[in-house]
């Protein structure tokens, strides 16, 4: 029996351990109440800040709206009055281009014109010297050989002039048998003559040169004219 109650006193706790239990639990039941008091504070206190700032909130939106409609209404002006800068400057571009374009077509028609008249003026000193070499193999007959040896060597001359001329665009007139034009024939005698008729170029006494489409120098001619007897049977057809 003695035996069994000590064992049995053995199986309780000592009085210093349940001590210390009971501190531990007295320190964890005061934890979990001040973190239930905690929890069930802070969302009373979120809304309740909440709640006062949207009190304390005094910005007028209207007027904030109407500052920025005034800003947006600005800034669209602006864009339109860049836009219209933007066109003008375009459109000057535009005209400044059309000047210079024309400027360049004028200078470059100015200076082609310019090298033409030089052309021409050059040329017209020469045609006289080709007018002697054509005289020359229309009157000179070479008799002998020596003759012939000199006839040949400046008809050489000759020839080598006509083809550099040429070679520039110098070409002569045919104005024999066609219709006398005083835009390209000097009329310098008339001759009545029923072969050809009235105003035909009958002769071309000095010959006319083209450069291109201008005209070097005139030819020119002997123009056609009606006979007496023409001219004197007029008046009887008239009666």
């Amino acid at each position: 029996m003695i035996e069994e109650e000590k064992q049995v006193d053995s199986t309780q706790p000592s009085p210093e351990a349940s001590g210390l239990d009971e501190g531990q639990a007295t320190t964890v039941e005061t934890t979990t109440e001040s973190a239930d008091a905690s929890a069930g504070t802070q969302p009373e206190s979120t809304s309740q800040e909440t709640v006062a700032s949207a009190e304390t909130d005094d910005t007028d939106y209207e007027a904030a709206f109407m500052e920025l409609r005034s800003n947006y209404a600005a800034k669209e002006r602006e864009i339109e009055a860049l836009k219209v800068q933007s066109e003008d400057r375009n459109s000057q571009y535009m005209r400044i281009a059309a000047d210079f374009e024309n400027f360049r077509r004028r200078t470059q028609k100015e200076k082609e014109d310019l090298e033409q008249q030089i052309k021409c003026n050059t040329v017209n000193e020469l045609l006289p010297v080709v007018d002697n070499f054509e005289r020359a193999r229309s009157h000179i007959k070479p008799q002998t050989d020596a003759e012939m040896g000199i006839h040949k060597s400046y008809q050489g001359v000759y020839k080598d002039m006509v083809d550099r001329l040429k070679k520039i665009g110098v070409a002569p007139m045919r104005a024999e048998g066609k219709e006398f034009d005083p835009n390209l024939h000097e009329a310098v005698m008339r001759e009545p003559t029923n072969e050809y008729a009235e105003g035909t170029v009958v002769e071309e006494l000095v010959r006319g040169y083209m450069l291109g489409d201008r005209v070097l120098r005139h030819a020119m001619v002997k123009v056609a004219a009606p006979t007496e007897e023409t001219s004197a049977a007029e008046p009887e057809l008239d009666a």
